[in-house]
């Protein structure tokens, strides 16, 4: 399965909305189709808009008419812009734009720059699996044999759109290994990517699961039917709280009730030293529509107000550990992650 696929001059998504009853691909060589990809969640999850966001640049950067670097850049800032405005709270998305815009700072020459845009997307690309792989390797060692794990969201491929997820690659590694795991996943209101994407990965990685509402955490969690947690992130601050998926705080607090290990797998990309806490990442406030209906169809009574957060934060008292692809941190979480970030440089 490749999410996301470079094409030399063109950008292959696959369209998650439309999953799990048809594999459609989003081909197209215009940025602002990529932007558009983003905002309407064709492609999700941290790494994965990541990943587009640098390729998406790339392609607007071939469409640039611009006969000096001067007027290059100032037109290629309003395209950094416009993909800063996507989505507000991944920031992996604004990780590849500071490397898109790194990348043609040296450059003199409007070749040069269209040259270094297409490196470096590739090279976020590349980087991004690798990093996936090796995160899911050392993920896998906290999941036991027999053990059943505990999902929230999709945190497989296609939230990073490489060969391992987040947390979803830690359970594909641990199966790998010859572990015998099972899976709740939860379905992951308003969109349901638990049970659309998630249920949809682990069909095809052949790991027996078992597909729960939202609510009943709680229920499987108390009678002791689960031995950890493990989810994804979308930003990190200095001192381990992590902003995910709406729910994920409720996933943590109840884990901590019932004395289940709760985990985070996401690759150092999202980490944001920038934030002291939690309490500074901006979370994105979604359509009302989404809650009110579902796959198209009205749940409410016509006029009713509806809140749509997309995501919230989890504070870092209730993560038992934080797996990167540098290795897993540990509380005191500011000293672990500035050790592993300053190893990844």
């Amino acid at each position: 399965m490749r999410p996301i696929e470079w094409l030399g001059g063109r950008l292959k998504l696959l369209n998650q909305t439309e999953l799990p009853h048809k594999e459609q691909y989003l081909d197209t060589s215009n940025y602002r189709q990529v932007i558009i990809a983003i905002k309407q969640l064709k492609v999700r999850g941290a790494p994965a808009i990541g990943i587009a966001t640098a390729y998406g640049i790339a392609l607007a950067g071939l469409e640039i008419k611009a006969a000096d670097k001067a007027s290059y850049i100032k037109q290629l800032d309003l395209i950094f812009k416009q993909f800063a405005a996507a989505r507000p709270t991944a920031v992996n998305l604004f990780y590849a734009i500071d490397r898109m815009r790194q990348a043609v700072k040296s450059k003199n020459t409007v070749p040069a720059m269209r040259e270094a845009l297409l490196k470096t997307a590739a090279t976020v690309h590349r980087q991004e699996d690798r990093a996936m792989a090796a995160l899911s390797k050392h993920g896998a060692a906290l999941i036991e044999d027999g053990f059943t794990v505990l999902t929230h969201c999709n945190t497989g491929q296609l939230a990073t759109g490489v060969r391992y997820g987040t947390a979803l690659g830690m359970i594909k590694a641990a199966a790998e290994q010859g572990k015998s795991i099972s899976v709740y996943a939860d379905e992951t209101r308003p969109l349901l990517q638990g049970s659309r994407l998630t249920a949809w990965e682990l069909s095809r990685l052949h790991i027996p699961f078992t597909l729960i509402t939202d609510n009943m955490a709680g229920y499987f969690l108390n009678k002791g039917n689960i031995d950890c947690v493990v989810v994804g992130a979308d930003r990190i601050a200095a001192n381990g709280d992590t902003a995910n998926k709406i729910g994920t705080y409720s996933l943590a607090v109840l884990a901590k009730e019932n004395h289940v290990p709760f985990y985070i797998a996401a690759p150092t990309s999202s980490i944001d030293v920038s934030l002291k806490s939690g309490a500074s990442i901006p979370i994105e406030q979604r359509s009302p529509q989404e809650v009110l209906k579902l796959q198209g169809v009205d749940i409410a009574p016509r006029g009713v107000h509806a809140a749509n957060p997309s995501f919230d934060v989890t504070p870092a008292k209730y993560i038992a550990a934080i797996v990167t692809e540098k290795g897993i941190i540990r509380p005191p979480f500011k000293a672990g992650i500035q050790s592993i970030l300053e190893e990844a440089r």
